[in-house]
């Protein structure tokens, strides 16, 4: 059967004009699946209804999705670059090359944000005043960077709080620390030199530390303090020890990103080489979904719009195998994000080139390990699924859905929904729901509430993606009785899902699965055994966490409102602001008036009444 343009479509390509700027095409439950930009947004938006099976099979698939298309126009091709990427980040369109590796890179955050900084590894960068370093490509570089950092810097691991210490830890006897919490006077001012030289450290830009700390010791050797001389002297050789094995590929201390990709059939496999003052020392790799038609430049923009927006450091220098169309707008994007001249080079031959192509072979490398890996973990969830269907027949375990209850005495009802897609989890569609019905605990009607509200959202067909989804089957960390209330539930919505409970044994260790009033035992040696295993206990640790932030909010809310003239609005704008109650503690008079609803009157009494409270 032909494809047949819609009307709609037809009458908006008439009126779409010739003009650059971004084209954002939706479907028929208005979500976004698709943004793109242009020089001439006539041109390219009607080509995609021109010469319909010439296309790829999956831009054919976008095609036929399309039930809206709107567009901006810009006056430029750079702003219309700027808006493509802001889109894109903000929306995450299935059909756009989005990064997609395959696990969540680890940061490291210096939290400068407090008196005396800490050093952390984090999982994402959050917009808290703090400074990041990274995405570093192992948890292993992460902490080992970390652990070496606290050897040679004696800064403060703990996160007591040090207005209340009274005397110092171990760390401190033992010269790992030199006791802010409660010599901060004394240590404040070598404090933040060290704070310094840590971030001169993370940047990269080792020699002017070890230049800096040479003259240090020079100075403190000539002072005849010799105890100080010696200190910095094996801070000194601990720093060239630890960067002595980075590969050196450019005799020039220059700071340069390598890319290379790699494509087949369905993916793209992308790595970086991170080549910081000339040493080669670090990589990072990614598999992209191939959503459209391929094309070189379109792929690498919309990789360096996003990752570059994202990561902590831009080098001054990007080396990339072919030349890119947009080239001269994302140098000028990638200047204004860093504030500093960024070059994209083509190599045409020499080391550069040559590295390059090494990059590529990696890029190749990995996406052939991602591919291995992801057969085994399909090979061994199609084991556990034969496995459950052995005991309990299921149509399919594509989405499972895991659901608990958590409570103390009936304060602070929760319910949580984790989820697994194709045996792995998917934190995105992770929910938590507050029990709004039920002031006791009363598991069974707190269950009740959270699926009513869970399966209404399925049949309204809710505009949140991953609510909209029906899951294949249902979790619950409980028994008979908790399985009966939600297909009681599911009964009044004319809901077909089957629903297995995940009970325990007296040791409230996983036991089996009820279905149907029977229970179904486990063998402790299966794949089954451990993967529900897993999902009660992963769905018990939200429920928990969830509870405890509950219960922390509101010891903090009650702390915020014994202030005079703090109310709902300014309470929530304060922890919005600060994060936590610590901070708010802590903070002067200029940080407290930058918050929206505070003004100098009301940060006094903030001050005043902490003061007291110390």
């Amino acid at each position: 059967m032909a494809f047949e343009v819609k009307k709609e479509i037809k009458e908006l390509l008439d009126v779409i004009p010739d003009s650059p700027g971004v084209y954002i095409m939706k479907d028929a439950y208005d979500h976004i699946i698709y943004v793109g930009k242009s020089k001439s947004l006539k041109n390219r938006v009607t080509s995609y209804f021109r010469g319909f099976n010439s296309h790829t099979p999956k831009t054919k698939t976008l095609v036929v999705n399309i039930s809206d298309i709107e567009y901006i126009i810009t006056d430029n091709e750079e702003e219309a670059l700027a808006l493509e990427a802001n889109l894109i980040k903000k929306n995450k369109p299935k059909f756009n090359v989005m990064l997609k590796d395959d696990k969540q890179y680890p940061y490291i955050m210096v939290t400068i944000s407090e008196k005396f900084p800490r050093v952390l590894k984090v999982r994402e960068i959050k917009n808290d005043g703090n400074k990041y370093f990274g995405p570093y490509s192992s948890n292993y570089a992460v902490n080992q960077t970390i652990e070496m950092i606290h050897k040679i810097f004696p800064i403060r691991k703990c996160n007591r709080d040090l207005d209340k210490v009274k005397r110092p830890c171990l760390n401190y006897h033992i010269k790992r620390c030199i006791g802010p919490c409660v010599y901060a006077k004394e240590v404040k001012e070598k404090y933040a030199e060290l704070v310094d030289e840590i971030i001169l450290f993370l940047k990269g830009n080792q020699k002017s530390l070890l230049e800096a700390m040479s003259d240090q010791m020079n100075q403190s050797a000539k002072n005849l303090e010799f105890e100080s001389a010696i200190e910095i002297r094996d801070k000194i050789t601990a720093i060239k020890s630890l960067t002595i094995e980075q590969k050196i590929v450019n005799v020039k201390a220059v700071d340069q990103d390598i890319i290379g990709i790699h494509v087949d059939d369905d993916h793209i496999g992308l790595t970086v080489f991170f080549v910081r003052e000339g040493k080669l020392i670090d990589r990072q790799n990614f598999v992209l979904d191939l959503a459209v038609d391929y094309n070189y430049s379109d792929v690498l923009r919309n990789f360096l719009l996003q990752y570059y927006s994202e990561t902590s450091f831009i080098p001054k220098e990007i080396i990339i195998e072919e030349a890119l169309e947009d080239k001269v707008f994302i140098e000028h994007y990638l200047t204004k994000l860093k504030k500093k001249n960024v070059t994209i080079v083509v190599p045409q031959k020499g080391n550069k080139k040559k590295m390059v192509q090494m990059v590529i072979m990696n890029a190749k490398e990995y996406l052939d390990k991602y591919y291995e890996k992801h057969n085994q973990q399909k090979e061994k969830y199609q084991l556990i699924i034969d496995e459950f269907n052995a005991l309990i027949e299921i149509r399919d375990m594509k989405r499972i859905e895991a659901y608990d209850i958590s409570n103390i005495y009936g304060v602070y009802n929760v319910g949580t929904m984790i989820v697994y897609e194709d045996g792995k989890k998917k934190k995105n569609d992770y929910r938590k729901f507050k029990i709004k019905s039920i002031k006791k605990a009363d598991d069974y009607a707190s269950m009740r509430e959270v699926l009513d509200r869970r399966f209404s959202r399925l049949v309204d067909e809710f505009d949140e993606i991953s609510f909209s989804k029906w899951p294949s089957l249902i979790l619950l960390d409980g028994g008979k009785g908790q399985v009966s209330v939600v297909n009681e539930v599911m009964d009044s919505y004319g809901i077909e899902i089957p629903v297995v409970g995940m009970v325990k044994d007296q040791q409230h260790r996983t036991r089996g699965l009820v279905y149907k009033g029977e229970v179904y035992d486990l063998d402790k040696d299966s794949l089954l055994y451990k993967f529900i295993f897993e999902i009660q206990e992963e769905v018990h640790r939200f429920s928990i966490d969830y509870h405890k932030t509950l219960r922390s909010k509101s010891i903090t809310g009650s702390l915020l409102d014994e202030i005079p003239g703090v109310g709902k609005k300014r309470r929530t704008d304060l922890l919005k602001y600060f994060d936590n109650i610590t901070r708010i503690k802590n903070a002067t008079m200029e940080e407290l008036v930058k918050v929206p609803s505070i003004n100098e009157k009301i940060a006094n009494l903030i001050i005043e009444h902490f003061k007291v409270s110390k």
